[in-house]
């Protein structure tokens, strides 16, 4: 309960920022996202840690309908305002997601939320569970490196930019985690993104200052966090999101969700 209220007080503070965030708001990233979930038209959604409803507002307007949740209030009041032209397609709940309305869903999606989670198997079973017999299950985070030397040294800088952060998984522990809830049909792609640092880190909730970061940032690289110093003296992150994907086994009555 006590990360649960750190999360909600750092997102709440985080909100406006986060909103505007191109990582957050780039349409071609949620395009991208939609079209990898493939989901049909009219399926139930239930959006996990849906911040300020980005997701939500593209998966409405492909059609489909949206239970989001998520910690924080002030994330929660952004969604139903982005949302309201939706109507009752849109619907959102502030609080855990243990917590949250049981389903059944035709499907669950998280976006760049499991690095949040102190236990992200328990996460993605948790959406699981609220996923019919034949659901689709989708993650989409910003990964790390496999090797273990250089996924240390980029979580040491995550953290110290986000006192929220947990941990970055490498995209074959995404694939991992849900062969290991017995899901069907997995799926993995990724796609590269572009951040700025002062942006990136101006709307973190750090635990050590700015240019201390800063250094760390530039003494080191990883697959999926990489610096390069620009000619104006600043630096760009690139990054790489893994979108991974599974299917519930079909039980008794139990239809796949098709890919469309």
């Amino acid at each position: 309960m006590d990360r649960d209220h750190a999360l909600s007080e750092a997102f709440d503070q985080q909100a406006a920022r986060f909103e505007r965030s191109r990582v957050q708001s780039d349409p071609e990233l949620l395009a991208r996202l939609v079209a990898f979930a493939a989901l049909p038209a009219g399926a139930r959604v239930l959006d996990a840690g849906c911040g300020p409803g980005l997701v939500a507002e593209a998966l409405l307007a492909a059609g489909l309908a949206v239970h989001g949740v998520d910690l924080s209030g002030e994330m929660i009041r952004r969604a139903e305002a982005r949302c309201a032209r939706f109507g009752g397609r849109a619907r959102f709940e502030q609080g855990a997601l243990r917590d949250a309305a049981a389903g059944p869903f035709d499907a669950a999606i998280s976006r760049l939320v499991l690095h949040h989670a102190d236990d992200p198997a328990a996460f993605l079973a948790a959406q699981a569970a609220r996923v019919r017999p034949g659901g689709a299950i989708v993650a989409c985070d910003v990964t790390t490196d496999p090797d273990p030397t250089a996924a240390r040294w980029h979580q040491e800088i995550e953290r110290a930019r986000d006192r929220t952060h947990a941990r970055n998984l490498a995209p074959g522990e995404l694939v991992d985690l849900l062969a290991g809830l017995g899901l069907a049909g997995l799926e993995l792609a990724e796609a590269p993104i572009e951040l700025d640092f002062d942006e990136w880190f101006d709307r973190g909730t750090p635990s050590r200052p700015k240019e201390e970061v800063r250094r760390l940032v530039l003494d080191g690289r990883a697959r999926g966090f990489e610096p390069i110093l620009r000619e104006d003296g600043g630096i760009t992150l690139r990054l790489a999101l893994a979108l991974a994907r599974g299917v519930r086994r079909a039980g008794e009555g139990g239809e796949a969700v098709p890919r469309g």
